[in-house]
């Protein structure tokens, strides 16, 4: 199972398959998928990128990493 959800289940989710009105279906899609809060990338070719595990809920918590701080921080 690929990280990212496919070009065809971003489509799914968004209910967007085509662009209209002069906007590309990419722009369509980044516009749904920020109306729905569904976090999201744009590649270098302008496509939104879904990351699987957001709509899987098997998402991690950034804030569980350990976070890097400056040595001369602790004193």
């Amino acid at each position: 199972m690929s990280l990212f959800l496919t070009p065809e289940e971003v489509k799914e989710l968004t209910g967007i398959k085509q662009g209209k009105q002069g906007k590309s279906r990419e722009a369509l899609q980044a516009a749904a998928l920020r109306s729905m809060r569904i976090p999201f990338y744009v590649n270098a070719i302008g496509k939104p990128i879904v990351a699987r595990s957001v709509i899987e809920g098997t998402q991690t918590k950034q804030e569980s990493a350990p976070r890097w701080e400056p040595a001369f921080a602790h004193g």
